[in-house]
């Protein structure tokens, strides 16, 4: 069975990047080894870089293929790719917690000082996870 459009119109990109992925998986249209995709996703990030500053439109294909590839390299490792970015959403969420609960050290400051507060909580909270 060829990759079918987009059937469900609720279908979401990220499950539907991944069921194209697999259907052409199927047909033995695939990568190797997930090994080859390290490649492919440094090529992916340079061609982005490139299009920066090229327009919108070609910004948006080359992120596009950038995420493609990623949840390409998602199925290879066997990791659910709406999981991961759930946990990386999850993790953001209680580091930048830690940020915001420190404001008082960071609120009046401006400029690069205002950032570099915020950066020394943000791995205060790397730290804090990473001993519990």
């Amino acid at each position: 069975m060829p990759p079918a459009e987009n059937d469900d119109a609720n279908l979401d990109p990220l499950r539907d990047s991944l069921a194209l992925q697999h259907e052409a998986a199927a047909l033995g249209f695939d990568w190797n080894h997930a090994d080859e995709l390290w490649a492919k996703l440094t090529e992916e990030i340079g061609e982005l870089r490139e299009a920066c500053g090229q327009g919108e439109a070609r910004v948006l294909d080359e992120f596009g293929d950038l995420l493609f590839v990623a949840i390409n390299l998602s199925r290879h490792l066997g990791v659910e790719p709406a999981r991961a970015l759930a946990h990386a959403n999850a993790k953001f969420r209680r580091r930048f917690g830690v940020v915001m609960a420190g404001r008082p050290q960071w609120d009046a400051l401006q400029g690069p000082a205002r950032l570099d507060a915020m950066e020394r909580l943000w791995q205060q909270a790397k730290r804090e996870e990473s001993s519990s």
